[in-house]
C-alpha cells in the first residue's frame, strides 16, 4: 500500500502578527451590516437585483434600504423578522414582499458577481501578489426543516439537512457557491461551479477533498483544461495504470500498485462522442450532475463512460506520480483547502 509521512507544520508568515494587532486596533469591531452597506454605495450591486413583476413603484432608496436588510436577513440567518423589529420604518411585510419579488437565484448571482470582479480589480498587488488562477471546493452541511423538499439523511455527519458547496479562490474570496443534496455528487458541483462561476476570474486548478474528485472527475477536469488536485484521505488504496501490458516488466519495482493497462482504443473510437458531451457540459445543455450520475458503475456498459474512464485513468496516474513525487505539491493542495475550511468555520460562526 501507498505510504506517506507527514508534512511538518508550516512556519507562520513573519509578519502575520503584526498585520493582526494592527487590524484590531483601527478596527476592533465592525457591524456586517456596515461592511454590505459599504460594498453597495462603493460597488452598486444592488442595482443587479430587479424585480421579476411587471412594473416596480418603491422609491430607489427605500428599495436599497429594503433590499440591504432582507439580502443580510437571509445570508446571516438572522431571519426576516428581527429584521424588521430593529428598524423601526420598515415592517415584515415589505421584507417578504422584497424578497418574493427582487431576491431569486439569477439576481444574487449577478450580485456576488459584481461584489467578487470589484475585490479582484482593487487588490493592491504589492500586498495582494498576483492574480490567483485557482480555487479551492469544499461542502458544509447546514441544518434544514425535514420538510425542506431537498433536505436528506447525511450519512457522514449524520442528521438531516442540506449541503452548500464553496468555490473559493486563494485569496479567500468565495467566488461560487451552490446548493446541493446530501447525496448528491460533489464531483458533479465542482464542474458547475468552474463553468458556471460568471466572474472574471480564469480557473485552470481546482483543490479538492476525496469526495471531490473520481475518476471520471479527472476525464473531465482533462477535457475542460484544469487541473484536479485533491487532497486523497485514502491514498493507501490508490492504483496507478500503466501504458499497455507490454510494458508491465518495465515497472517491477510497482506491481504491488499497479492496477491494469488504459486502453487507448477505447479512447480512439469514443473520442468524438466524448467530445461532444463536453461541448454540451459548457454550453449547459447538460448539467453536471446528471452527467456524473449518468456516467457511473451502474452504466459501466456505456461506451462513453468507458472511453471517459480510460481518460481519467491516464489523468490520475500522472497527478498520482507526481503527488507522490512533490511534497511541495502535498503541502500547496492541503494549504489551500486550509483557505476553503475557513470559510466553513466563519459561515459557522456567522449562522
Amino acid at each position: 500500500r501507498i505510504k506517506i509521512s507527514p508534512s511538518e507544520p508550516q512556519a507562520d508568515p513573519p509578519n502575520i502578527k503584526k498585520l493582526h494587532r494592527e487590524i484590531q486596533k483601527r478596527w476592533s469591531t465592525i457591524s456586517l451590516i456596515d461592511i454590505l452597506k459599504e460594498a453597495d454605495l462603493q460597488v452598486g450591486f444592488s442595482e443587479k437585483v430587479n424585480t421579476v413583476a411587471s412594473r416596480e413603484n418603491i422609491p430607489k432608496e427605500k428599495l436599497q434600504k429594503r433590499l440591504l436588510l432582507s439580502l443580510y436577513g437571509i445570508g446571516s440567518n438572522t431571519g426576516l423578522k428581527r429584521m424588521s423589529a430593529a428598524n423601526n420604518d420598515v415592517n415584515y411585510s415589505d421584507l417578504r414582499y422584497v424578497k418574493r419579488k427582487f431576491i431569486n437565484v439569477a439576481n444574487v448571482r449577478a450580485a456576488i458577481a459584481e461584489v467578487v470582479n470589484k475585490i479582484i480589480e482593487i487588490r493592491d498587488l504589492r500586498i495582494w501578489g498576483e492574480a490567483t488562477t485557482s480555487v479551492a471546493c469544499d461542502s458544509k452541511k447546514i441544518n434544514a426543516w425535514d420538510q425542506n423538499l431537498i433536505a436528506e439523511w447525511h450519512a457522514r455527519y449524520k442528521g438531516r439537512g442540506v449541503m452548500v458547496y464553496w468555490h473559493v479562490e486563494l485569496k479567500s474570496t468565495c467566488i461560487y457557491s451552490q446548493l446541493k443534496t446530501c447525496s448528491s455528487s460533489e464531483v458533479g458541483s465542482m464542474i458547475k461551479g468552474i463553468l458556471d462561476h460568471c466572474t472574471k476570474m480564469e480557473i485552470n486548478q481546482a483543490y479538492v477533498d476525496t469526495h471531490g474528485q473520481s475518476t471520471i472527475g479527472f476525464g473531465v477536469s482533462h477535457l475542460l483544461h484544469f487541473n484536479l488536485l485533491p487532497r486523497l484521505k485514502n491514498i493507501n488504496k490508490q492504483k496507478l495504470y500503466y501504458p499497455s501490458s507490454s510494458l508491465k516488466k518495465e515497472y517491477q519495482n510497482l506491481e504491488a500498485i499497479l492496477q491494469e493497462p488504459i486502453n487507448w482504443k477505447l479512447i480512439y473510437d469514443y473520442y468524438d462522442e466524448v467530445v461532444k458531451h463536453m461541448v454540451a457540459l459548457k454550453t449547459g445543455t447538460v448539467e453536471p450532475d446528471v452527467l456524473i450520475k449518468r456516467f457511473s458503475k451502474d452504466n459501466y456498459n456505456h461506451p462513453v463512460y468507458k472511453a471517459l474512464a480510460e481518460i481519467g485513468k491516464s489523468s490520475k496516474t500522472i497527478f498520482l506520480c507526481r503527488y507522490l513525487m512533490s511534497e511541495a505539491l502535498r503541502i500547496e493542495i492541503n494549504e489551500a483547502l486550509n483557505v476553503v475550511e475557513r470559510v466553513n468555520s466563519i459561515m459557522g460562526f456567522i449562522f
